[in-house]
């Protein structure tokens, strides 16, 4: 056999052991993903008595006992009441702050621009529980303690710079021409913004948007310590964790997982559409 042929065959096997190295990789990150979540789903729609019991089956009894249970666990749906409220919460004032921030990011220069960057970025290297006790001394002084806006302001600055680089990175991905050309046309900036750069930038927004949700929805350490009476559901399921039965845990864990997956579904052609807009 030929240099040229035995060169063509060792590429040939390169390639087929590439491609068996590439397909495994991805069998089993879906399977890190989708196993547990179908566990969950398994013993969330069987039966309380056969959540505890030995061996399980990996079908689902379509029982809805460990839901009716958890729906009628005293205290649970308050707490999934208080959740939705301060995820929207945190979604809103993200969006609402973070925006803004990666706007004037991309569009203006000022002394410590890269600075003030870093420093977004910094926000997040400060461990939760550090702040823990100064975060309660100071709502408890303020009276933001074991309230939803008062969590939803702590959710906020965890999320917050998740928004300002995603809007940054988006804002600077549209051309500053467009907004100069609606300038010359009779617009304002802010008409400009709005009526020119707002509907490119909605994708990006939306996702931000996601992000803050999802990290306010599963967030449980700073619910847990400024809140009493007035607990999110991660909060509340830790508080109950000892003592509460394996049907319940297993159906307050699903109840969490699936608002975040519908929402990111519900939303996804958002999503790809930020990614293109990202890399022009």
């Amino acid at each position: 056999m030929t240099d040229a042929a035995t060169t063509l065959v060792d590429q040939s096997r390169t390639r087929s052991s590439g491609r068996w190295l590439y397909a495994a990789s991805i069998t089993l990150l879906c399977a890190w993903v989708i196993v547990p979540l179908y566990l969950l789903l398994i013993n969330t729609l069987s039966a309380p008595e056969t959540v505890n019991s030995f061996p399980k089956s990996f079908i689902p009894e379509f029982d809805l006992g460990s839901l009716q249970f958890f729906a009628g666990f005293r205290g649970m749906l308050e707490a999934l009441r208080n959740s939705i409220v301060v995820a929207l919460l945190t979604m809103v004032m993200s969006v609402l702050i973070g925006a803004p921030a990666g706007y004037a990011l991309s569009r203006f220069e000022f002394r410590g621009k890269e600075l003030f960057r870093m420093l977004i970025l910094l926000t997040r290297a400060f461990p939760l529980p550090l702040l823990a006790l100064p975060l309660a001394v100071l709502f408890i002084r303020t009276g933001l303690d074991d309230t939803a806006f008062g969590l939803a302001l702590v959710h906020t600055t965890l999320a917050l710079p998740f928004a300002v680089l995603i809007t940054f990175s988006l804002f600077s991905g549209i051309p500053v021409e467009l907004e100069e050309a609606a300038w010359t046309l009779g617009c304002t900036r802010l008409t400009a913004f709005t009526k020119v750069v707002l509907p490119l930038i909605l994708p990006g927004i939306t996702a931000s948007a996601i992000f803050a949700f999802v990290i306010s929805w599963n967030e449980v350490f700073a619910a847990a310590v400024l809140t009493i009476e007035n607990r999110t559901l991660t909060a509340f399921l830790l508080q109950t964790l000892g003592e509460a039965p394996m049907h319940l845990k297993f159906a307050g864990g699903f109840i969490l997982v699936v608002p975040a997956l519908i929402f990111i579904f519900a939303v996804r052609k958002y999503l790809f559409a930020m990614w293109g807009i990202a890399n022009r």
